[in-house]
């Protein structure tokens, strides 16, 4: 495998065949991303494998029914996981402070890692993989229906599969919009039309545009998809969720 060819044209799936992920092959993969950097070598995380039917369509409404969570092999719930570690603490009598949002960051972290090591793992095997961004809109129900405890919070969904056939190339801003030499260089009002213009240009962004009823792209982003009443709402949900479950719960 050429590895800047698999970087540079890696797609995310969205459809699956028939074909079954196997266990063995599953296990092994995530043996091998465990290997991935962690905060103190803690691995303040754990993975959720939903492989059944029944367990997929109970949690296909909690991503919004997206076609993935159902047509996948498997579907993997990554989460940030201190009770793990909380209870090691106990069985040593050392008093464990992770209750607190500098944990909380630091198993986001390492869950986060983790995922998109077993993400590269599983394409450089031929499977295909979507990230689904919807786990923290409904991480209180998500964690009811897999029964998680406190200190478990549910942070990525990964569907995995081979994929059936080609999915497209998402584009990417040029290299150059994220680089920063030696500190922050703020964007003219030139710069940033110039970073987004191919984007704007594409087809299918005139035609979201144009479905929406807006006049820019910014517009469809910032009203349509990811409008402030739904993102005060999902935040509102998440931090009620966190506050009773895992900030300041040590005893």
């Amino acid at each position: 495998m050429d590895i800047d060819q698999y970087f540079s044209s890696r797609r995310t799936v969205r459809r699956y065949t028939s074909k079954e992920v196997e266990p063995a092959l599953l296990t092994r993969m995530l043996d091998e991303a465990a290997h991935a950097p962690n905060t103190g070598n803690m691995q303040l995380y754990s993975v959720i494998v939903t492989r059944s039917e029944e367990g997929k369509k109970r949690l296909a409404p909690l991503h919004f029914n997206q076609p993935s969570v159902t047509g996948c092999s498997v579907l993997l719930t990554f989460c940030i996981d201190v009770n793990r570690f909380n209870l090691w603490c106990k069985e040593g009598e050392a008093d464990a402070a992770f209750d607190n949002l500098q944990m909380f960051l630091a198993g986001a972290i390492d869950a986060s890692i983790f995922a998109q090591q077993f993400n590269t793992i599983a394409e450089m095997n031929g499977l295909g993989c979507c990230y689904l961004g919807t786990t923290a809109y409904n991480a209180p129900r998500i964690a009811e229906e897999l029964k998680l405890p406190d200190g478990v919070v549910p942070l990525i969904t990964l569907t995995v599969g081979y994929p059936d056939g080609e999915s497209p190339l998402s584009d990417r801003l040029p290299v150059e919009a994220i680089i920063h030499e030696g500190e922050y260089r703020q964007y003219t009002g030139s710069q940033i039309r110039e970073i987004y213009a191919t984007q704007e240009a594409r087809d299918d962004s005139r035609r979201f545009i144009a479905e929406n009823g807006k006049s820019t792209l910014a517009q469809v982003f910032a009203e349509v998809r990811y409008p402030r009443a739904t993102n005060e709402a999902f935040s509102k949900t998440l931090q009620e969720y966190l506050d009773a479950t895992y900030l300041n719960r040590q005893k």
